[in-house]
């Protein structure tokens, strides 16, 4: 599906969608260091809403660190920027794309004496999985490709370049008739989906693997609290390939897939398949906490200014 809005605000300033360009010789296009997050911007009663926007700027600025990249705006420039290009394109929901990487200069694979350039993107976005696939579930397969090792591409840090890694897992996975891909880690056990955090539902209790080898996700982080205040336990803990087979819900989460549930991974189907209980209950309050509707959570919503 393409995407399309009126306006971007590329380093400083407003510009039509059109002239938003970069030069061929873009350091990051050659070379993958660039960082990126994904947020979510709601329609509620008071406006829109940007969904926890703080902890998305600051991991913006934490990836940044970790691979010694110096982004020349502060965090409330940056903050203030998303409100102006939500505002700019009279979006009331839509999601929202900042990206700082190196501009042209210098070719090689030193960077750091290259221009950092950054934009904010926002755009109408519906469901990432689909709207099928949130109401009925989605089908999954295990790749071939495993997840990064902690000690060769920073795992805590949202990198441009460590996504060919979940293309090649996404594209297999699209190609063998599957919805999403699952991915192990180094050492065998269940990492994530792609572009997702997982979570599965085994004899009552919640669990999800330790953020070791993962992106630390906010929509994951959002889960296990509201799970928590719901009164389940929940455990971070390594999950086997084949304890998602015999679970008796799994769901993935994340900025884009929001809350979606998995009714088969390799052909096994899973619990009953269809949505569980306990992925429906987080998934209402989930839906019902980014439009503003729990007050318990409303510290969570940057309403646009």
């Amino acid at each position: 599906m393409s995407i399309r809005a009126d306006y971007i605000w590329f380093n400083g300033k407003l510009i039509p969608w059109d002239e938003a360009n970069v030069h061929l010789l873009t350091h990051t296009l050659h070379y993958g260091l660039g960082v990126f997050e994904g947020v979510r911007c709601y329609d509620t009663k008071k406006g829109p809403a940007i969904f926890r926007h703080g902890e998305h700027i600051e991991r913006l600025f934490n990836s940044a660190k970790i691979v010694h990249m110096k982004i020349p705006y502060t965090f409330e420039e940056i903050r203030k920027a998303t409100f102006e290009t939500i505002k700019a394109n009279n979006l009331t929901e839509c999601y929202i794309r900042p990206i700082a990487f190196y501009g042209e200069g210098a070719m090689g694979l030193n960077p750091l004496n290259n221009e950092v350039n950054v934009a904010i993107i926002c755009w109408e976005w519906g469901a990432y999985l689909g709207e099928e696939g949130l109401k009925k579930g989605i089908r999954c397969k295990i790749s071939s490709f495993n997840r990064h090792h902690v000690n060769i591409a920073m795992t805590k840090a949202k990198i441009c370049g460590n996504y060919v890694n979940s293309q090649l897992a996404k594209m297999e996975a699209l190609l063998d008739g599957y919805d999403e891909a699952l991915m192990l880690d180094p050492d065998g056990t269940v990492a994530e989906g792609s572009g997702e955090n997982i979570f599965i539902v085994r004899k009552g209790v919640i669990k999800t693997p330790p953020a070791v080898g993962i992106l630390e996700g906010i929509t994951r982080d959002s889960v296990m609290r509201i799970a928590e205040d719901l009164g389940f336990d929940i455990k971070e803990e390594k999950i086997s390939r084949d304890e998602l087979y015999i679970a008796d819900e799994v769901f993935l989460c994340g900025t884009a897939a929001e809350i979606t549930p998995v009714r088969e991974v390799d052909r096994r189907t899973i619990g009953l398949g269809r949505p569980g209980p306990v992925t429906t209950k987080l998934q209402e309050i989930f839906f019902r906490v980014v439009r503003g509707e729990e007050e318990k959570y409303e510290h969570w919503l940057d309403y646009v200014e």
